[in-house]
């Protein structure tokens, strides 16, 4: 078996490949784009072939920035469009053409790759662990009142900060630069966020808001009437009004945006996709369960290529010192980092010192972005701990400033 990267003119062969991998055909092309894979990056991607020629392989990844606690941005190369042709499958396809991915990804000097996984089991063996999470909230329109805040400033006021902006409906195909621009603002901020390259919005590559399908979107504007914040929704069969997503550069934008598709007439429930853990909005409610949770899954996959480099790279919001025993086996590799951080930053060196946990590179990566508490993977049998307070301490050490979360889909 052979596995090469592809040129431009491969790119009909691979997407062929592809889409046979999951026994589909390509999308008819629509004006304007929309198409998932017109994103593909001809330099990033492989195929594997028999030794007589034929494509029974695919692996790919885009170039992405991701956001990680403490606002640092590094590159990060989402995996995508992996597949292998039912008739090659359980031949050892998929773990050459990720071993040689891992292989090209670390040549280029990545320090992580992230992923959407299909199948939860498939990617942990290949170091992957889930890093961010989401979930759909469900709301009876008729239950939907927001409660008036309860905390107080100094002067008696409402401390959660009021909204002087303004709600604007547009089409679309009207607003592309500003959800462009809005949602490039907040993934600088927000922990687990991708960002979004221009081209992705210039060829509609993705699902809605980036895609061509029908949508409207509520544009938030500041009292200066500078955009901040969208929400992009539908209303369908039901009186369902679905909101693909809620971008919001800070909660009294997102408080304001929930309230305008709360408020719409005919629609009898909402439903916001995409709500990271932990987010305030089931509080807001006069009714506690007026909002139903569902859909509670996993969404970002994080693989450490370089974990010095990793540690050293995100934002840290407390003092400590532990020691990583951490073991790679898909890579055949294991190594023991000595990780202390000060002042927000850290250090993280080879050490012989005892371990304070014993881990997996996939129990690395998912609690390297602070949404999963290394105490949880300790209680689960997949950490251990070897001295009292390790896992407490690691809990304090690896949260981050908010839940990270993670909206793009590739």
């Amino acid at each position: 078996m052979e596995i090469r990267p592809t040129a431009v003119k491969d790119l009909d062969v691979f997407i062929d490949t592809v889409h046979a991998a999951f026994g589909r055909f390509p999308e008819t092309p629509i004006e304007g784009g929309g198409l998932w894979w017109s994103a593909l990056e001809a330099d990033r991607c492989m195929l594997a072939l028999t030794t007589d020629g034929r494509p029974v392989g695919t692996a790919a990844t885009y170039s992405f920035e991701l956001t990680l606690p403490g606002a640092t941005l590094v590159p990060a190369p989402g995996v995508t469009a992996v597949g292998v042709l039912p008739s090659h499958r359980r031949q050892g396809v998929l773990s050459a053409m990720m071993r040689h991915q891992l292989a090209e990804l670390r040549a280029r000097g990545e320090l992580l790759s992230v992923l959407l996984a299909s199948e939860a089991p498939i990617y942990g063996r290949f170091g992957y662990g889930p890093a961010t999470y989401t979930a759909q909230l469900k709301v009876a329109r008729h239950e939907a009142a927001l409660a008036v805040p309860r905390a107080r400033d100094v002067v008696g006021a409402p401390a959660t900060g009021s909204d002087n902006g303004s709600v604007e409906v547009l089409p679309r195909a009207e607003c592309g630069e500003i959800l462009e621009e809005v949602y490039d603002r907040y993934r600088r901020t927000q922990p687990g966020a991708l960002s979004r390259p221009h081209r992705w919005w210039a060829l509609r590559a993705g699902q809605p808001p980036i895609s061509s399908a029908p949508r409207y979107v509520a544009v938030h504007r500041d009292v200066d009437g500078v955009p901040d914040g969208y929400a992009s929704y539908l209303t369908g069969e039901g009186q369902t009004l679905t909101v693909d997503e809620t971008i919001a550069t800070d909660d009294a934008v997102f408080t304001a945006l929930a309230r305008f598709v709360l408020g719409h007439d005919l629609v009898s429930q909402v439903v916001f996709k995409h709500v990271p853990p932990e987010h305030p909005l089931r509080w807001q409610f006069a009714d506690f369960r007026a909002g139903e949770v569902s859909g509670d899954t996993d969404w970002l996959w994080v693989r450490l290529l370089d974990v010095p480099r990793a540690l050293t790279a995100r934002g840290w919001f407390m003092d400590g010192e532990l020691v990583l025993d951490v073991d790679d086996p898909f890579l055949g590799e294991h190594g023991r980092y000595l990780l202390t951080v000060r002042d927000g930053r850290a250090d993280c060196v080879p050490t012989d010192r005892e371990p304070d946990l014993s881990l997996d590179i996939r129990d690395l990566g998912s609690v390297y972005l602070g949404g999963t508490a290394p105490s949880t993977l300790v209680r689960a049998g997949h950490i251990q701990a070897h001295r009292p307070g390790a896992a407490h301490l690691a809990d304090a050490l690896f949260r981050s400033e908010r839940s990270p979360h993670c909206l793009h889909w590739f």
